[in-house]
């Protein structure tokens, strides 16, 4: 099968990404990228660093402009109309470390318009913390910023979610919870994208592995261990 092809192509495609190319300068991170993928599902994002997956997921979340090609996401072109239904996790948690969770997640909340305290806590919770902690962020475990990350980057009921090493830096039980939180989006509905280095983590949860080198998707597979072979 064609890389561009999901291996779920049976559906249709909630986003298609046509020739896409992104230099900076005289490199090219991004060469040609062609892709399909379908809605609900669990996409798994590898390869080494410099292969371009950054690059690929900040295009998606229309905060990287391609130098040429085109994505389309939820039927349009244009990014910034359907930015709302895309919840972003860059690998900087982007968290305010003077600020409580409670807070952090409001203030968030705020920019899209939300002024509900419950629903800031019930996503809070759902990502497997404690509302009512008043412990700065600053003062969190790495784990702890992953998922309060996690959560400003759900507050708004997106329908797809980029992110960006959700697994750096985080203690192995924090790792398999946040995997089961991320199948139970998917199983939910959501879209989900991920780029990790740590594969392994998700096994059993992707539905598919999209493996990068140099800039282009070489080989799409359900299995990990095949997504990383030579």
């Amino acid at each position: 099968m064609p890389v561009n092809q999901s291996l779920h192509a049976a559906a249709d495609p909630i986003i298609v990404i046509h020739d896409l190319v992104k230099q900076f300068g005289r490199f090219a991170a991004l060469r040609g990228v062609s892709a399909e993928f379908v809605a609900g599902r669990l996409y798994a994002i590898v390869g080494e660093n410099g292969a371009g997956k950054t690059t690929l997921l900040r295009s998606l979340a229309g905060l990287t402009q391609p130098t040429r090609g085109s994505i389309s996401m939820l039927g349009t072109t244009d990014l910034r109309s359907v930015c709302r239904q895309l919840g972003y996790m860059a690998h900087p948690s982007l968290l305010y470390d003077e600020m409580g969770g409670m807070e952090n997640l409001r203030y968030f909340a705020r920019l899209y318009e939300i002024r509900d305290d419950e629903r800031c806590a019930r996503t809070i919770s759902a990502v497997g913390l404690d509302p009512t902690l008043i412990r700065p962020v600053g003062q969190y475990s790495q784990g702890m910023r992953q998922r309060m990350s996690l959560a400003r980057a759900l507050i708004h009921d997106p329908k797809v979610l980029l992110l960006d090493e959700p697994f750096s830096n985080v203690d192995a039980r924090s790792a398999r919870q946040m995997t089961h939180l991320l199948t139970q989006l998917r199983d939910a509905g959501k879209t989900i994208f991920v780029v990790t280095h740590q594969a392994s983590q998700l096994e059993h949860a992707a539905d598919e592995f999209v493996h990068m080198e140099a800039g282009v998707i070489v080989r799409r597979t359900r299995e990990w261990m095949t997504a990383e072979a030579p």
